[in-house]
Formats: C-alpha cells, sequence, structure tokens
C-alpha cells in the first residue's frame, strides 16, 4: 500500500504539468508548484517524526519522485533533491536539527557538496568561505548544505565536511541560465568568513560509514543506509521519471500518428516502431528496477542489524550510473523515433530530451568512475568504503 504523501502528490500532478512552461520561463519551479508539493507533505517524507516528518520508505520517496519528473522534469529534479537534505540533517547532531525545524518543521535545505570552499579550524568550529555551484531550489530554502575542505593551522587539508548554515549566512547568485533543467533555479551559493560551529558539521569520512551524532535521537533504519546510495538515487529517480513522462506522451502521440511521407501510413502500424517502443519500456522498467531492488538489499541488512557489503554499496552505485544512462537512451529512442514534430518547443518530450541531457552531466552520472570501483573491487583492489 503507497504511502498517503503519494496520493496527494498524485492529486498535483495535473496543475505541476501545467507549469512546466513557466517554470522554464522563470528559471525557477513555480512557487505554486511548491506551496503544493510542502501541503501534501512531500518535502517531509524522509525527514524525522520527532520533526514532524513522516520517516517514509525510501521508494515511496523516489516513486513520488518520478512520477513528479514525469510530469515536469525541472520541477521533479527540484524536489528530488531539496526533499533528500532532511534525510542528511537527520544525521547531525541534536541541537543542528533544532535550530532547522525547531521553529518551522516545514524548512527547507539546497545544498552544493563540492568542497570548493574553505573551512578554517578556530575555537568552537570552523571559519567557511567560499562559492558553490549548482544548488537547485536554493531560492524556496532557507538553510543551506555544503560541501568544504577542512584546513589545520599549518594550511594543511585534514578533512572533508559539510556545513549547514542558515540563509543569513549566504548569498544566492543568479547565474542559471542552460538548456535543459532550466527551471531547477540551480544558482550559486556565495559564503564569506562565516563562523560553523561544531555541531552543525558532518565528517564525510563518518557520513561514509554509515554512522552520524544524529542516530543517537533517530534510530529508524532510514537512517542507517549509504549516503552515496539515498543521495545518487535522488538524481537518478527523476531522470527515469523524465523517460517515463517522454515514453507516456510518444505512445499517445503515434497512437494517433499518420505520417505523411509513407503514402499517410499509421505509425502505430510500424514494425519498427513498435520495436523502439518496446525497447524504450525495457530501459526505464531496468533502470526503476535496479534502482528498487538494490535499496531493498541494502535495507534488508540494515533490519537485520548488519553492516552492509562494501560489494552491496559498489553494486548501487553501478546500476545508479548505468540506470541514468538507460533512462536517457530510452528517450533518445523515443525522439529519433517521433518524426519532425519531436523538435517543437514545449512538448514533453523535447523537454525531456533536454532535462536528462543536462541530468546526465551531474556528478553522481559519472559513469567511468563509479563502474572503476565496483570493478576493481571484483579485481581484489582496496577500494575506500568511504567514497560508496
Amino acid at each position: 500500500m503507497s504511502h498517503p504523501v503519494l496520493e496527494g502528490v498524485r492529486d498535483v500532478l495535473p496543475s505541476i504539468r501545467e507549469r512546466a512552461d513557466e517554470a522554464e520561463r522563470l528559471r525557477v519551479v513555480p512557487e505554486a508548484s511548491v506551496k503544493e508539493l510542502d501541503e501534501v507533505g512531500f518535502f517531509r517524507l524522509l525527514q524525522p517524526r520527532r520533526h514532524g516528518g513522516h520517516e517514509a520508505d525510501p521508494v515511496d520517496y523516489y516513486t513520488a519522485v518520478r512520477e513528479i519528473a514525469a510530469a515536469c522534469g525541472s520541477t521533479g529534479w527540484m524536489a528530488s533533491v531539496v526533499g533528500v537534505h532532511p534525510w542528511q540533517v537527520a544525521l547531525f547532531d541534536a541541537s543542528a536539527q533544532e535550530a532547522v525545524w525547531g521553529e518551522d518543521e516545514r524548512t527547507r535545505l539546497s545544498s552544493s557538496y563540492a568542497p570548493t570552499g574553505r573551512a578554517d579550524v578556530v575555537d568552537g568550529g570552523f571559519r567557511l568561505t567560499g562559492r558553490w555551484s549548482f544548488s537547485s531550489g536554493a531560492d524556496h530554502c532557507q538553510w543551506v548544505l555544503l560541501g568544504g575542505l577542512v584546513h589545520d593551522a599549518t594550511g594543511a587539508v585534514v578533512d572533508f565536511r559539510t556545513f549547514l548554515l542558515p540563509r543569513a549566512d549566504y548569498q544566492i547568485a543568479d547565474v542559471w541560465h542552460t538548456v535543459g533543467l532550466a527551471g531547477t533555479g540551480s544558482n550559486d551559493i556565495v559564503v564569506e568568513d562565516a563562523f560553523v560551529p561544531a555541531a552543525f558539521t558532518l565528517s564525510m569520512s563518518e557520513t561514509g560509514q554509515c554512522k552520524g551524532p544524529g542516530q543517537a535521537v533517530n534510530d529508524a533504519e532510514l537512517y542507517r543506509l549509504p549516503f552515496h546510495s539515498v543521495f545518487t538515487a535522488t538524481i537518478t529517480a527523476p531522470m527515469i521519471g523524465m523517460a517515463q513522462g517522454a515514453y507516456d506522451e510518444h505512445v499517445a502521440l503515434q497512437r494517433q500518428r499518420v505520417r505523411a511521407a509513407y503514402a499517410g501510413e499509421r505509425a502505430s502500424l510500424d514494425p519498427f516502431a513498435a520495436v523502439r517502443v518496446a525497447r524504450a519500456a525495457s530501459e526505464i522498467d531496468a533502470a526503476w528496477g535496479q534502482l528498487v531492488g538494490n535499496l531493498r538489499e541494502e535495507q534488508a541488512f540494515v533490519a537485520r542489524g548488519e553492516q552492509i557489503p562494501l560489494r552491496v554499496r559498489l553494486k548501487a552505485r553501478r546500476d545508479q550510473v548505468i540506470g541514468s544512462q538507460r533512462a536517457l537512451d530510452a528517450i533518445d529512442l523515443l525522439f529519433e523515433a517521433s518524426g519532425g514534430r519531436a523538435l517543437a518547443r514545449g512538448t514533453r518530450l523535447e523537454r525531456a530530451w533536454r532535462d536528462a541531457h543536462a541530468g546526465r552531466v551531474h556528478a553522481a552520472n559519472d559513469p567511468e568512475r563509479a563502474l572503476q570501483m565496483f570493478g576493481a573491487h571484483e579485481l581484489g583492489h582496496q577500494i575506500d568504503p568511504g567514497m560508496y
């Protein structure tokens, strides 16, 4: 039985679909769409119950993401990225969680994890300075999670941490002008010498071990899953949704399409068109099936109180990057089979084609790195578990 929030999400999909053009024009998801998703509880699916969240099954979360992205790729991408952050905040010290949600349980966060900022160790915490790119949905958020390299008094790098900052401590630079995912508002974050208390940070080495101080108060199995499994699936799920939206539109159009260049032949009678539809459907199903299957396998280890084997974590990343490619391949197959009408602006297929190609360049979708890690492990080489 699906989570009640999923039913609420499905109720607002028509209006989200109608605002897809508006999202691209504004270069940010319309406030009305964010409000609708907030009101049905989407952004709190992975949030701890002690702070008004649902602590939902992550498969329900990714299912909601997939369906939102099928309606509007930009909205699905933004919602996926913003909606996953409560999961990580749940790993922070209880004082940090209270700062975020104590006064408003609907507080949202954006992020940029690449360690492009510099953090210096000071008494009680760190001084953070830098500029971070691609913070999707930042305009709709009141806090941000940023990656940074930590330097000691000698200037040596001693750690890689995630830093949690309130809106007063950073600026948003409007730089998002793109051909795909244009409505995600993935702007830059600028921080100038902000103090971040130690309790408002997490070491990525600890995170990589599926640990965090917040587990002392949030003991649900949800919060013992691997960071890199949860967060990279957050990138692939909307791409699968984009492919599903493109598929649905393509099939509907091909049922009605008459091919003038072939003496008025009905496109639905073309056996080669049918083969492309079958291949695209298989790619989408395979991508989704592996994403869910790998997550369920990891959940089973957590439920038994066992450490998730490194091979299982590497397999999840292997299938995640291939899943993103499968979604992209499905869209390309459909686009090529749609004729000249596929070039028209404003169709779901055309937008999905641009959005998915934009999503493919995200660092989480770098296939060679993830595949090399899995293959090297299979061949007996030492792999850093903190990376996956």
